[in-house]
């Protein structure tokens, strides 16, 4: 080994831990990418942040009794993004598919959220079989927004048109339009509200989310982080009042993270916005996202 390699490493490297992508088993890539972004802007600077957040706090989950540190993890950095939209989905599409291919599970950092469509076309023929579930605070179906049809209001449209996946389940739900509504009923895209998670409690919401995704060979997980209150997440592109809190979206998606589970993505954080504590929830979301799904494998 040369010095360099023993002596010198990227700093800011996901968790700080690093073992080859051959060893791998779970593959962070960083997608830098906010060009259609239409209130606050920012996200693109959400993978980096995310990372340093994740250096600096604790490993450990006790929801799952796993450490990360136990964990194979490759962070690949970032995808070389473009302002071209179509092109750039067009190389997560291809990057996720490349680490789909090798048997690993893609963990994406973002970015804005329209980023999922690229990485929602990267899983081939499994798109057929798989349940999308997005913990969002808008629904994102538009068909057109500001005169683009391609954006992050209307990339899950987008991807129920284009790439035609089993099943869309949204969660945490409260800021839509009547174009949505009447696009998710007659497309049968089912959500469930901040509201209806409030009245009728985690464990009832959970239930019936596992009962909805009992039948689908494969579950894609998307979080985009604006599904918390802006008292837990404030620097989001697009805030909401009236959101959950951590701890809910936590247990929430422990019933999602079992072996099905093919990959997830975290996105919209946006840094310039908060003092901190937004990328410090991301990190932990997705450290607790990793552990659950390595305790459901085992």
């Amino acid at each position: 080994m040369s010095y360099h390699e023993l002596l010198a490493s990227q700093s800011n490297v996901f968790s700080g831990l690093q073992k080859s992508f051959e060893d791998a088993k779970y593959i962070i890539l960083g997608v830098p990418f906010d060009v259609t972004s239409t209130y606050r802007t920012g996200a693109r600077f959400g993978p980096n942040a995310i990372r340093q957040a994740s250096i600096n706090i604790e490993t450990y989950s006790f929801r799952s009794g796993v450490d990360v540190e136990d964990l194979r993890l490759h962070d690949l950095g970032d995808l070389h993004t473009l302002t071209d939209t179509v092109k750039t989905l067009e190389r997560i599409k291809l990057v996720t598919k490349n680490i789909l291919s090798e048997k690993k599970t893609p963990v994406i950092i973002g970015g804005e959220h329209t980023i999922t469509l690229g990485i929602v076309k990267g899983l081939g023929s499994k798109i057929f079989r798989t349940a999308i579930v997005s913990f969002d605070a808008h629904l994102d179906l538009r068909n057109e927004f500001l005169g683009l049809k391609l954006s992050h209001t209307t990339f899950m449209r987008r991807i129920d048109e284009e790439a035609k996946p089993a099943k869309i389940i949204e969660v945490g739900t409260r800021a839509v339009c009547k174009e949505e509504l009447d696009y998710a009923k007659k497309a049968g895209i089912e959500f469930f509200t901040a509201q209806q998670i409030k009245k009728m409690g985690t464990e009832e919401i959970a239930r019936q989310l596992e009962e909805k995704l009992a039948k689908y060979t494969n579950i894609y997980l998307s979080i985009d982080m604006d599904v918390l209150d802006p008292a837990y997440a404030p620097a989001v592109q697009n805030p909401e009042a009236e959101g959950i809190e951590t701890y809910t979206l936590l247990n929430l998606v422990s019933s999602v993270c079992n072996e099905r589970l093919i990959g997830f993505d975290t996105v919209e954080i946006a840094p310039d916005y908060g003092n901190g504590i937004s990328e410090i929830q991301a990190a932990r979301i997705i450290f607790e996202i990793l552990c659950l799904l390595e305790k459901a494998r085992k």
